[in-house]
C-alpha cells in the first residue's frame, strides 16, 4: 500500500447561525459556518409551517375563473 495518498481526515468546528456549535470530521481542514442545522431546522424541530408564499393559489383561481365565465355562458347559450 501506498504511503501518504490519503488526505488527513481532521476534526473541525462548526457553528450554526441560531448559535449551535458541534464537531464533524472532514478532509476539507477548516472550519464552517451554516445557517441551518438540526437544532434549528423547522423539519427538526416540529414547528413546520406552509405558507403560501404572494398568494400563488389565489392568483391561479383568478387567472382561470375567466374560463368558468365563459364555460358558463355558452352552456346558457346552447
Amino acid at each position: 500500500m501506498k504511503a501518504n495518498i490519503h488526505p488527513q481526515y481532521e476534526l473541525v468546528n462548526v457553528r450554526c447561525s441560531c448559535g449551535n456549535k458541534f464537531q464533524i470530521r472532514t478532509t476539507a481542514g477548516h472550519d464552517f459556518d451554516i445557517e441551518v442545522c438540526s437544532q434549528c431546522h423547522p423539519f427538526y424541530t416540529g414547528k413546520q409551517k406552509i405558507v403560501d408564499t404572494g398568494g400563488n393559489v389565489e392568483a391561479f383561481k383568478k387567472r382561470f375563473a375567466m374560463f368558468d365565465k365563459a364555460r358558463a355562458s355558452q352552456k346558457a347559450k346552447a
